[in-house]
C-alpha cells in the first residue's frame, strides 16, 4: 500500500503540496539575475567574515597521506550546443552561465585564477570533461573517491545535464574510485523504468532528485511530501533496494517557486520512510536553523555539503559557522563533504578544511565544537562510505595500483592531457 504523510504534517505545510507551474516567459526572464544574486551574497559574506582558523586558501598545509577524501557530488555537465532541447528555449544556455559567472567565479580562491575552470573548456561536452573531472580529482586533488550524480533536468538538455554514463565509464575505468547517484524525474513517464535501469544495470548507491523541471513550455515543481508525486518515487525505489534518496535544496534557479527549495517538505517522508536516507544537497546554503531542526530530530536526515563548502576559501568563517550549526545538533556522523567538482577544483578546499579550525569566539559564545583531525577525517570521507556501506579498505586495494595512486606529487590545476 502506498504510505501516506501524517495529517498533521501535510496540514502544517505551506502552500498545500502538489505541483506548481509557471509560464516559461517569466521563468527566462529572471534567470539571469540569479547569478547576480549568488554572487552578491558571496561577495558580502566575504566583506563581513572575519578569518577562521588558519585563514583562507590553500597556503596552511595539505592533508596527511592516510586520510580518505570523497567528494559526495560530482558532474560532468553537458551544456554542449547539440544537448538543449529546442523546446526549452534559451534557458539552458543561460543556466549554464550562471552557474559559471555567478557560481564557479565567485567561490573560486581570490586571487589564485589557476583553480578556475577555463570558460571554453565548461562547454566541451562530457568526453573531454570526463578525462578532466578523473585528472582534477585524482591527480591534481587528494582526494581519492567519488559518488557521481546524474542530473535529472529533462526538460533542459537531452541527457538531463549531467549523463550518469559518465560516471559509469569512469567506475569502470577506475575501480574503487567512484560511485553512483541515478537521477530520476516525477515528469518522465517511464520513471519506474528508469529506476530499475539505475539498480539492474548501473547498479547505483542512491537516487538523485531536483524539485524542478521544465515540461512542455512550463516549470513545473514537486514537494518532497507530496503524496502522489514523490512519494510512489520514494517507495518504488525502496521497493528496488535504494536506501538513500538525495534532492537538491536551498539554491533556485532564476525566479521560480522557492517553496519546492525549501526544506519545510523533509519531515514527512522522514516519518513515512524510516529506512531510507535522505541526503539535502545544498544543506545549510539557505534555511540554515530550518535544515538543522531536521537534523536534529530525524536521523534518516543527513548534509550534503555541496554548495557550502564553497564559502571556505573566500569567507572561511561563514562557513564555520554552517558547519558548527549542524554538529551543534548532533549531527556529526551525517555530514558528507562535497566540493561539486567540476564546479570547482577540489584541492584548495579540500586543504582549507583540514586546515579550518572553529573560531574561538563561537566556540565560547555559541558552544560550538572544536574541529578536531578525527572529527574532519569522517566529513571528509569516512561519513558518507559507512552510511552507504562502502568498505574504505577494500576500495583502496582497488585503486591501489592505478595511474593515479603512483603519484609522487600532485599535478596542477586543471592540467589533463589532451
Amino acid at each position: 500500500m502506498r504510505r501516506q504523510p501524517p495529517d498533521e504534517l501535510l496540514a502544517s505545510q505551506s502552500p498545500p503540496a502538489g505541483p506548481e507551474t509557471v509560464k516559461r516567459r517569466e521563468f527566462l526572464i529572471a534567470s539571469g539575475a540569479s547569478a547576480a544574486l549568488l554572487g552578491m551574497g558571496t561577495q558580502a559574506a566575504q566583506a563581513a567574515a572575519p578569518t577562521a582558523g588558519t585563514g583562507s586558501g590553500a597556503s596552511a598545509g595539505k592533508l596527511p597521506g592516510d586520510v580518505f577524501v570523497m567528494d559526495s557530488t560530482v558532474h560532468v555537465y553537458n551544456f554542449s550546443k547539440t544537448n538543449v532541447l529546442p523546446s526549452a528555449g534559451p534557458y539552458p544556455m543561460e543556466l549554464a552561465g550562471m552557474l559559471y559567472e555567478g557560481f564557479m567565479k565567485q567561490f573560486s580562491p581570490r586571487g589564485q585564477p589557476q583553480w578556475l575552470m577555463p570558460r571554453e573548456w565548461y562547454y566541451d561536452g562530457p568526453e573531454p570533461n570526463l578525462e578532466r573531472l578523473a585528472h582534477a580529482l585524482f591527480a591534481e586533488s587528494q582526494t581519492n573517491a567519488c559518488i557521481y550524480h546524474g542530473l535529472p533536468n529533462f526538460g533542459y538538455f537531452k541527457d538531463g545535464g549531467s549523463p550518469l554514463w559518465v560516471g559509469e565509464k569512469m567506475r569502470e575505468r577506475w575501480p574503487g574510485r567512484v560511485e553512483l547517484y541515478g537521477p530520476v524525474s516525477p515528469w518522465q513517464p517511464d520513471w519506474r523504468d528508469r529506476i530499475d535501469a539505475h539498480v539492474e544495470k548501473s547498479r547505483v548507491k542512491g537516487i538523485k532528485l531536483y524539485p524542478m523541471d521544465l515540461v512542455d513550455g512550463e516549470v513545473k515543481g514537486f514537494r518532497l511530501d507530496d503524496p502522489q508525486v514523490a512519494f510512489p518515487i520514494i517507495e518504488y525505489a525502496r521497493k528496488r533496494g535504494i536506501r538513500n534518496v538525495a534532492f537538491h535544496k536551498s539554491i533556485p534557479f532564476g525566479r521560480v517557486p522557492m517553496d519546492t527549495f525549501r526544506v519545510t517538505d523533509v519531515d514527512s517522508p522522514a516519518i513515512a520512510f524510516p529506512d531510507v536516507s535522505f541526503e539535502i544537497v545544498h544543506g545549510g546554503f539557505a534555511f540554515l536553523e530550518d535544515t538543522a531542526w531536521l537534523v536534529a530530530r530525524f536521523p534518516n536526515v543527513a548534509i550534503n555539503l555541496e554548495g557550502g563548502s564553497g564559502y571556505l576559501c573566500n569567507a572561511p568563517r561563514r562557513f564555520a559557522e554552517l558547519l558548527g550549526t549542524f554538529l551543534s545538533v548532533g549531527g556529526a556522523d551525517r555530514i558528507y563533504w562535497s566540493v561539486g567538482t567540476v564546479a570547482l577544483h577540489p584541492q584548495p578546499f579540500v586543504e582549507a578544511l583540514w586546515n579550518l579550525e572553529m573560531p574561538q569566539d563561537l566556540v565560547d559564545g555559541y558552544g560550538l565544537p572544536p574541529l578536531t583531525g578525527e572529527l574532519k577525517r569522517k566529513i571528509l570521507g569516512l561519513n558518507h562510505a559507512k552510511a552507504l556501506g562502502m568498505d574504505v579498505a577494500a576500495m583502496q586495494s582497488k585503486y591501489a595500483g592505478d595511474e593515479f595512486a603512483k603519484r609522487s606529487s600532485l599535478a596542477p590545476p586543471w592540467s589533463a592531457p589532451a
